[in-house]
């Protein structure tokens, strides 16, 4: 049951993770004043297919709704299209982009994040990031259109946008600063299967490069690169990783730092918690490295912790996942659970990478801190939970062995 103090909560964020904690609020039985604000106009919809079934046109906006339920059953004041602009935690007020003001005796942050930017970038037709539903049936109509494609990052965005495009059998170009896709990540064996991947696939993919400038009259015409190169194209999507959206709370009195800083069990504030890709916290389960999590499945686990957090007062209980995170490219299905980088020690334990089905597993201090797999779902969730118990490496490369 819900503190008698709370009478009004407040959540900032009209997408997975604020969804997800106004649906556990009334779940867990506040029965008080709840207001969800959200910047988009649209209701919450899922994220992820914008970059792979939507942007490729295989599904359409109603097939991404967060929640098929009608929100009157929910009970909730919605203030759509109007970003929150400040929030005061001393007189415990939220400012809306209009001018209004909302009163809050409980508040859940879940702003989550928004694209990096390229700096100096000109203001071009045809120059795009991709967060939101209108970013991208706005380079859907491009593609359409037969758009010559570059994206710049090799990331996970990057890399299923070029999937996307390629399946509709666009020319794209991937331009990538490091040596391989994703090393730092994953490291050169893995991040030289994923480069492999979308060469097969006819991508132009180009590696150790730097952009020097974006060109045309008006609109995209060209990327030029450090060194002369230049990529002709008509869109470019720019995908160089993300920042959170904390501008709205300087001045809030709040930590900011990477993201909003909270404690293990969420709390940033007296009565404020934050979810989702804004959110930083120590993970227990990883030494309490201060983490911030940009994934589809923390920012479902964490608005559901979070509005428990508020509601239960409960301060001695972590949030301490593993995280989890996955992408589907061509048609392979890659799957990554733990924390790691590419420096760390990898072992290759199924399969093989020639064969796109396999499971590598990554260790640090000891134990099993990471798997990565293509195409073995069932086995990713065994190393997952190994990783949760928090297994020695040898334990993990023996049950390895017995269960070729």
């Amino acid at each position: 049951m819900a503190e008698p103090l709370l009478e009004n909560i407040t959540v900032v964020g009209a997408s997975l993770a604020g969804l997800r904690a106004v649906e556990t609020l009334r779940r867990e039985g506040f029965a008080g004043r709840l207001t969800l604000v959200g910047a988009e106009p649209h209701l919450p919809y899922d994220r992820p297919p914008l970059s792979k079934e939507l942007l490729a046109g295989i599904w359409e906006h109603d097939q991404i709704l967060l929640r098929k339920a009608p929100y009157a059953g929910l009970e909730l004041e919605l203030y759509l299209g109007n970003p929150a602009v400040a929030l005061d935690v001393g007189k415990r007020t939220v400012t809306l982009a209009t001018g209004i003001e909302i009163a809050w005796d409980g508040l859940v942050i879940a702003t989550g994040s928004q694209p990096r930017l390229l700096p100096n970038a000109p203001a071009l037709d045809g120059l795009y990031t991709l967060r939101t539903l209108d970013d991208c049936f706005a380079i859907r109509t491009r593609l359409d259109a037969g758009a010559r494609v570059c994206v710049i990052g090799a990331g996970f965005i990057g890399a299923e946008v070029a999937a996307a495009c390629r399946s509709r059998g666009l020319d794209v170009t991937v331009l990538e600063m490091l040596e391989q896709p994703m090393v730092r990540g994953v490291g050169s064996v893995i991040g030289s299967v994923l480069a492999e991947l979308h060469r097969d696939q006819g991508v132009d993919l180009r590696c150790s490069v730097a952009v020097d400038a974006i060109e045309g009259d008006g609109k995209v015409e060209r990327v030029r690169l450090v060194g002369g190169a230049v990529v002709e194209c008509d869109l470019v999507l720019v995908a160089i990783g993300a920042v959170p959206t904390t501008d709205w709370l300087i001045g809030s009195a709040l930590t900011l730092d990477n993201g909003v800083v909270c404690d293990s069990s969420l709390l940033a504030a007296p009565l404020v918690v934050a979810a989702g890709d804004v959110c930083r916290w120590p993970n227990a389960l990883f030494g309490g490295d201060l983490m911030r999590i940009e994934h589809w499945t923390n920012a479902a686990e964490q608005g559901v912790f979070a509005a428990h957090r508020l509601l239960s007062g409960d301060a001695d209980t972590a949030f301490a996942p593993v995280p989890f995170v996955w992408s589907d490219q061509y048609g392979i299905k890659i799957q990554c659970a733990g924390r790691f980088k590419g420096t760390d020690r990898m072992e290759l334990v199924h399969g093989a990478l020639s064969d796109h089905r396999f499971v590598a597993i990554f260790e640090s201090a000891g134990v099993i801190s990471g798997v990565l797999a293509f195409n073995q779902p069932r086995q990713v969730m065994i190393y997952r939970r190994m990783i949760a118990e928090r297994a020695s490496f040898s334990d993990a490369l023996s049950f390895a062995a017995a269960n070729q």
